[in-house]
């Protein structure tokens, strides 16, 4: 996995992983995978998913665990951009309880020979505290690594 990249108001994380772009196009956009993989054991868990798949469709993801400081839940939500599978997907984020600008989060997939590098760039970021605040991608990508390159069984 590549270091996390801050460019002005922007975060840029990148990862190899081991499977087609369809495949992680997929785990990207299907609410059943995201509930499996976008958890991490002790500290978050994906409790709800909703997703309209189309420009101007919206999305919603509900986490349970330590989303922020004395959070027991938070909640993400958007409106869908760009779906252009199995090669890019954007959509605005959102977080309830904060009083944040929009910010814009898009997935580019790559794919490299018998791997995809998957890049998650997350502009809009205006503030340290907002970089700061969403500066958890890389724990995200392993997350989704980990997830597609584990053994079947």
């Amino acid at each position: 996995m590549n270091p996390l990249k801050v460019i002005d108001d922007t975060i840029v994380q990148e990862v190899s992983i081991k499977a087609p772009a369809n495949r992680i196009f997929g785990v990207l956009t299907d609410p059943a995978e995201l509930m499996r993989w976008w958890a991490s054991e002790g500290k978050f868990r994906t409790t709800h998913v909703e997703l309209d798949l189309r420009p101007g469709g919206k999305w919603r993801m509900d986490v349970e665990g330590g989303c922020g400081p004395d959070r027991t839940s938070s909640r993400v939500y958007g409106e869908y951009r760009e779906i252009n599978p199995p090669h890019r997907l954007s959509f605005t984020w959102n977080r309830d309880g904060e009083d944040s600008p929009e910010t814009l989060v898009c997935w580019e997939l790559e794919e490299q020979g018998h791997a995809t590098l998957v890049r998650v760039t997350h502009s809009g970021l205006s503030s340290d505290a907002l970089l700061k605040r969403n500066s958890g991608w890389p724990l995200i990508q392993s997350l989704l690594l980990a997830y597609i390159e584990q053994p079947a069984g």
